[in-house]
């Protein structure tokens, strides 16, 4: 194992392995934004029948083939149809029947003109009454046929396609009242530190309340996953691996903030050694440099820094990835775009940095603003970024106007810019 590698090293190394969840079958409105894991059959017919697209008239287009406003051509009204209803008789020659939108298309009727261009007897739309028509229609104009978007059987669906609204809507219309999907993976935040109090406790001197948790939780929510906070757990190696034995007994995916250095009170790398197989201590970035994983009874375990900030990147580079692979999710990575940088950059550290900014549009250019204070000991500063305004290895600086990769958060992997 070496003791530093790259960012794309580490994540090919967490990625390999991520293991599929289980399969579980859930209805429509759960399975909204999560990626189907088996392929999708309609069960019918969409449209199940031919039906007319707009309130107008039904009628053989023949009929009105030399309608004009100098010789307008009548037929004679047969009746009005609703949706929801049926009309038994069929559409002669001369014979046209007033139609609503999604009414089926009556019996020997091939077009429907819509209704604001056609003239009707006191506008009524009785059996008897004449429709006056002044220009042709083409065929099938204004119809939507039976099976026009799928048919019985069709795949409608893919293996790892996303389920949106639309699909959600189209899903039903196929008569499909529920789908298969990988189960949502269950994570394990676990916060070490003896410094640590529950948010709803008062600190004393020397002690800070457990905001990590929290953080990484709606991460791990954000990435729809299952997230459960554990209980603190104070900087003991034996208390430690205890946690880890119960949590990769029930949980799917283990991740730890804090003692991931290598401190005299950093027992996170030692327990995962001891337990399992460690498989990675040190990332060249920053943030996150101390950053642990590690396999314990087959157990994905992050061991994150506990600064803030750390532990919110290297959740994002690392951690995030491994849950939308779990799921099904083929699209693991962030969008990103090319941004001038509004101000000089200094490079004093060689490994990659991370820094949090905002970044903006103008015109047919992006523009990237970087935070002022780059402590990785900051919640709030993350609060008000909206990406990760790379710079790379080395020690070259960068200047105003130069162009960097900016990481896009909150923006879903399969974006597209």
């Amino acid at each position: 194992m070496r003791e530093m590698i790259s960012p794309e090293e580490a994540k090919s190394l967490v990625l390999a392995e991520a293991q599929p969840t289980e399969i579980e079958t859930c209805s429509l409105i759960e399975a909204l934004g999560r990626p189907v894991a088996e392929k999708v059959h309609s069960t019918c017919d969409v449209a199940p029948f031919a039906h007319s697209a707009m309130d107008g008239y039904a009628l053989r287009c023949a009929d009105i083939a030399h309608a004009s406003s100098e010789h307008p051509v009548s037929l004679c009204v047969l009746g009005e149809l609703a949706a929801g209803d049926w009309f038994d008789g069929e559409v002669q020659a001369g014979q046209c029947v007033r139609i609503m939108t999604g009414a089926p298309l009556p019996q020997g009727a091939d077009s429907v003109v819509k209704f604001e261009i056609v003239k009707a007897d006191a506008g009524t739309a009785q059996p008897g009454t004449q429709a006056v028509f002044s220009a042709p229609t083409a065929l099938h104009s204004n119809i939507r046929e039976a099976g026009e978007e799928a048919k019985q059987g069709d795949i409608v669906m893919s293996t790892s396609e996303i389920v949106n609204p639309a699909g959600l809507g189209f899903l039903a219309s196929c008569g499909v009242s529920s789908v298969r999907v990988h189960k949502k993976p269950r994570v394990a935040i676990i916060s070490i530190g003896s410094e640590l109090v529950d948010i709803a406790s008062t600190p004393t001197r020397a002690q800070i309340r457990n905001s990590n948790a929290y953080a990484l939780s709606a991460s791990a929510l954000e990435a729809g996953a299952v997230a459960d906070i554990r209980p603190i757990v104070h900087d003991s190696l034996d208390d430690l691996k205890k946690e880890i034995e119960y949590c990769t007994s029930c949980y799917d995916v283990v991740v730890t903030s804090g003692g991931a250095s290598n401190g005299d009170f950093d027992f996170i790398k030692p327990a995962i050694d001891s337990l399992g197989t460690l498989m990675m201590t040190t990332v060249n970035m920053r943030p996150g440099k101390a950053v642990a994983f590690g396999l314990v009874h087959d157990v994905p375990v992050f061991g994150l820094p506990g600064n803030p900030a750390a532990a919110y990147v290297s959740f994002e580079m690392f951690v995030r990835p491994t849950l939308r692979k779990m799921q099904g999710y083929t699209c693991l990575e962030r969008g990103f775009v090319w941004a001038h940088l509004d101000v000089d950059v200094k490079k004093r550290d060689p490994r990659r940095i991370y820094l949090r900014a905002r970044v903006r549009r103008e015109g047919d250019s992006y523009y990237v603003s970087p935070a002022q204070n780059q402590s990785s000991g900051l919640f709030g500063v993350i609060q008000c970024s909206n990406c990760l305004a790379t710079i790379p290895e080395g020690l070259e600086s960068k200047h105003a106007g130069d162009k960097v990769k900016c990481i896009l958060l909150g923006v879903s992997e399969d974006s597209v810019f």
